[in-house]
């Protein structure tokens, strides 16, 4: 589904992220290694990061770029480049609130909502996981979660269904079985289930209360745990022989746009393609 979350409840979960990724970034210091993006530093993460909120942000005003990396390289440039994210966050907040609910701007995952809502959903998604990556460089390993009680049971909520039903349902994903078979993800503090429906074809999720389904797998934990499981920042879901990180993996391809890159895992990001 769409979202059970309102507009400003995604706006102050970016805000919240923003808040974790600014502390523990201070904290790590811009040279850290960030082990949740192999080859990063905090730098890089927070330019990245910065870079992603301007995109963002254009997208909403209807200005197109042709390299949005060049933000990035200039954050990685500046003197204080946790400074210049904050100020980008702080953009991208007010225009996420002042445009129009009628505006139109892309969109890229299945059963989205409309442009303004996608946007404010997708960066609070987006800066929480980075900010989990912040923090993880902060501790020197992935954080549990329990450290990261910082995130609200129903943002995880909204970014596990935002994953299951909006990214990994997409024709070009490669979450495939050569056989048909079924993963059920069932927080332990949530009324909801997922079934992802698993084959050789893209996968096709539904969402549910009550008994749960029969399943081939079945995905068990607090809200928040699988929120990070499934976003690659924790233990990995169990398929068998089939390999959720490379499956699954979401990443920033750079050249001026973004795309899933499954068999990478560099620049964790979860920014695909948009489509017009």
């Amino acid at each position: 589904m769409p979202t059970e979350l309102t507009l400003e409840r995604h706006v102050a979960g970016l805000g919240e992220a923003m808040s974790a990724f600014v502390r523990y970034a201070d904290r790590a210091g811009l040279d850290a290694a960030v082990p949740t993006c192999p080859d990063w530093t905090v730098r890089d993460l927070t330019a990245h990061q910065g870079m992603v909120h301007r995109w963002a942000t254009s997208f909403l005003r209807g200005v197109r770029t042709s390299d949005p990396e060049a933000w990035e390289r200039a954050g990685r440039a500046q003197t204080d480049p946790v400074a210049w994210l904050g100020a980008g966050a702080a953009e991208l907040a007010r225009t996420i609130r002042q445009t129009p609910d009628d505006v139109r701007a892309p969109v890229f995952l299945n059963d989205a909502p409309r442009p303004r809502a996608f946007w404010a959903r997708r960066q609070c998604h987006e800066t929480t996981m980075h900010a989990v990556d912040a923090q993880a460089a902060a501790l020197g390993r992935t954080p549990d979660a329990v450290e990261t009680s910082w995130i609200e049971t129903e943002v995880a909520v909204d970014g596990i269904d935002e994953l299951l039903a909006g990214f990994l349902t997409r024709p070009r994903e490669r979450l495939r079985t050569e056989e048909e078979s079924t993963l059920v993800v069932a927080p332990d503090d949530s009324g909801s289930w997922w079934v992802v429906s698993l084959g050789p074809r893209p996968a096709l999720t539904s969402r549910g209360k009550g008994p749960l389904p029969d399943s081939d797998w079945l995905l068990t934990g607090t809200a928040v745990e699988l929120y990070l499981r499934l976003w690659n920042r924790g233990p990995a879901p169990s398929l068998d022989e089939n390999d959720w990180r490379g499956l699954a993996a979401v990443t920033w391809s750079g050249g001026g746009s973004a795309e899933p890159t499954p068999a990478g895992q560099r620049k964790v990001s979860a920014m695909p393609r948009p489509r017009s």
